[in-house]
């Protein structure tokens, strides 16, 4: 998603804030309010409704997310397999599917909630290193475009499955390339250390192996670096090392049908420096041209998942209290690690911003800097780890400000959970100036309902 200045920057606008937002995000003056709006709502306003903590997702952001990736392939064969993992609700995946997109997927679940959102089975494929027998068996009888299979172990047990279906499986055999995405070590999964993938040198041999399996139909190749990679340049090493076992699988007479490069595209969480897709896929598409001479005639698989929804979300949460400790002062939220996990696995910074700054009567004499505070943002799981962010340089805030943690569309509630035995944030979509509940808020009740008190042991 590509960044500007808010047109509604003003001069009455902290200078801290008036700097690049993610387009759908802006602040509008309200009588004596600087109020934060997603696309035509206040913010503030849907805290009123619906409380907090709520996440809440921009339509017309996605859209635009999604099309400048299919923008960017307009003129080539092409899928664009939205990364279900990224955020699974169903109304974001309804969208997708009514704007063409295909999915990618890593479980059983992921595909049912394709299905149930309307998305069509001949545009999923199928990832992840643990498929079990019982959800390759589910996506065979649905009809998915293909499995990316990441071992010879799994290749067999495709082939058994599919043969006692009286199937033919459509396989891409995803190769580890060893190339470092220059990411995060837990999301980073090109190197030959992580768990992805088979090496590119026993690529060849593998893809003999496949061929020989009646109950297989070779489709493709797949490749996967890392997420959140904002140096695409580490693309075009990923690039030639899959031209190269295509070329070897050409000369031993396997032919393929797509190519499929994954994801992975970074986003600006705070003050990273994060390209496009037309960058991205320009690269991409000359580094193949160069490395196959008949590249045209293959498919092109894309995976996006962050960039396209990760800048349309933000995370509301309202200040309980604030203390000192030390030098150390804290904002203390009702949103935890158990709502937004990122920062606490990845150490992953996320821009903090309130909903509503009031105004001062009269134009202060002394520097902004001199008004601003210092606070980590955290919240009320008792781990030292739960935070949401840290050194954020604010205005003083107080109990009952709301504020709007950035870049909380992808990785957010999907990751969510019930540590605590706190129930899960609502998801809302806006639109225009309507907005809807897409995902109802739990309650306590929702926590206990499964759960069974035995008393006869």
């Amino acid at each position: 998603m590509s960044f500007v200045l808010s047109p509604a920057s003003s001069p009455s606008l902290p200078i801290s804030l008036a700097t690049s937002l993610p387009d759908a995000l802006h602040y509008q003056q309200k009588q004596q309010q600087q109020q934060l709006y997603l696309e035509e709502h206040a913010l503030s306003t849907l805290v009123q409704q619906h409380g907090t903590p709520a996440y809440v997702y921009s339509r017309s952001a996605i859209i635009q997310a999604y099309t400048a990736h299919a923008q960017a392939f307009a003129s080539e064969k092409h899928l664009i397999c939205y990364a279900v993992k990224a955020n699974s609700n169903l109304s974001v995946l309804k969208l997708l599917a009514d704007l063409g997109a295909g999915f990618d997927i890593v479980s059983y679940g992921e595909l049912a909630r394709v299905l149930a959102a309307g998305g069509t089975p001949d545009k999923v494929v199928f990832s992840g290193v643990g498929k079990t027998a019982h959800e390759i068996r589910q996506a065979l009888a649905t009809g998915i475009k293909c499995f990316n299979a990441e071992s010879v172990a799994e290749l067999g047990l495709i082939h058994e499955i599919a043969l006692d279906m009286g199937k033919k499986a459509p396989v891409s055999i995803r190769i580890n390339p060893d190339v470092d995405a220059g990411t995060h070590p837990y999301i980073s999964t090109g190197l030959k250390e992580n768990k992805f993938g088979i090496p590119a040198a026993e690529a060849l041999s593998v893809y003999r192996y496949a061929r020989q399996l009646s109950g297989m139909a070779v489709q493709g190749i797949d490749c996967h670096i890392g997420s959140q990679i904002l140096n695409i340049a580490v693309y075009a090493d990923a690039v030639r090392a899959v031209a190269a076992v295509v070329r070897q699988l050409e000369a031993d007479g396997i032919q393929l049908h797509h190519i499929n490069f994954g994801g992975g595209l970074g986003i600006t969480y705070d003050q990273e420096q994060a390209a496009d897709p037309q960058q991205l896929y320009q690269l991409i598409l000359h580094t193949l041209e160069q490395e196959l001479p008949d590249a045209q005639k293959y498919q092109l698989i894309f995976e996006p998942g962050r960039s396209i929804t990760g800048n349309a979300g933000v995370l509301l949460t309202r200040v309980l209290f604030t203390k000192k400790n030390g030098d150390r002062e804290f904002a203390i939220v009702d949103a935890a690690m158990n709502d937004l996990l990122r920062p606490s696995l990845y150490q992953a910074q996320h821009r903090v911003i309130p909903c509503v700054i009031p105004l001062p009567k009269k134009q202060p004499q002394q520097k902004e800097a001199d008004h601003l505070c210092t606070y980590d943002i955290v919240g009320p799981v008792c781990e030292t780890g739960d935070y949401l962010a840290k050194n954020c340089r604010m205005h003083p805030v107080h109990p009952g400000d709301i504020l709007a943690v950035l870049g909380a569309g992808a990785y957010g509630f999907v990751m969510a959970s019930n540590y605590n035995s706190r129930p899960r944030a609502i998801e809302i979509m806006v639109s225009g100036a309507r907005h809807a509940v897409v995902r109802e808020r739990e309650q306590i009740a929702d926590l206990i309902c499964q759960e069974h008190v035995v008393t006869d042991f």
